[in-house]
């Protein structure tokens, strides 16, 4: 009987219910930083960059200025980047974002529903999907050295049909 239920609690620990590749995205509420209105994850035909980050997260101060450069460089060729914030209080994200400006879609998750059904276990993580809406690649955590894998994924996707 321990075994069993040690097993069991093994089966739904957090580790078990990341996202793995080749998966579809759960679909999920967050609001848009700016408008305050629903955001969709959702982007029909288009490769998106999910970005998950917190305002104490140092490594995430780092990416977000890659991301600005990923904005710029992909956008007018398919790329939607969106920076989900999971801090607690809104305020915190955006004393970050004054620090730290994007250009790219910043949205929150109020109840942290969305970073549950990820499974996200590390700030920041990020889930590139394509334009048929699957999970292709996984970052967690971010490095420098991984930059040109990174934006080398995203020129796969983007010259992918539809």
């Amino acid at each position: 009987m321990k075994k069993t239920l040690t097993l069991c609690l093994l089966l739904i620990s957090p580790l078990s219910m990341a996202l793995d590749i080749g998966a579809t995205p759960p679909s999920c509420y967050v609001v848009d930083f700016a408008k305050e209105t629903p955001l969709s994850l959702s982007r029909s035909g288009r490769v998106v960059y999910v970005d998950f980050w917190a305002s104490w997260c140092a490594p995430c101060a780092k990416s977000m200025p890659f991301l600005n450069e990923l904005h710029h460089t992909f956008a007018s060729q398919g790329l939607d980047i969106i920076g989900i914030n999971v801090d607690d209080n809104k305020a915190d994200g955006v004393t970050f974002l004054d620090k730290v400006p994007v250009v790219f879609s910043v949205a929150s998750n109020p109840d942290g529903q969305c970073a549950s059904a990820f499974g996200v276990q590390t700030m920041p993580s990020s889930y590139l999907i394509d334009k048929k809406g699957k999970i292709r690649y996984i970052e967690l955590g971010f490095f420098s050295e991984n930059k040109d894998t990174i934006r080398q994924n995203v020129e796969k996707l983007l010259a992918e049909p539809r």
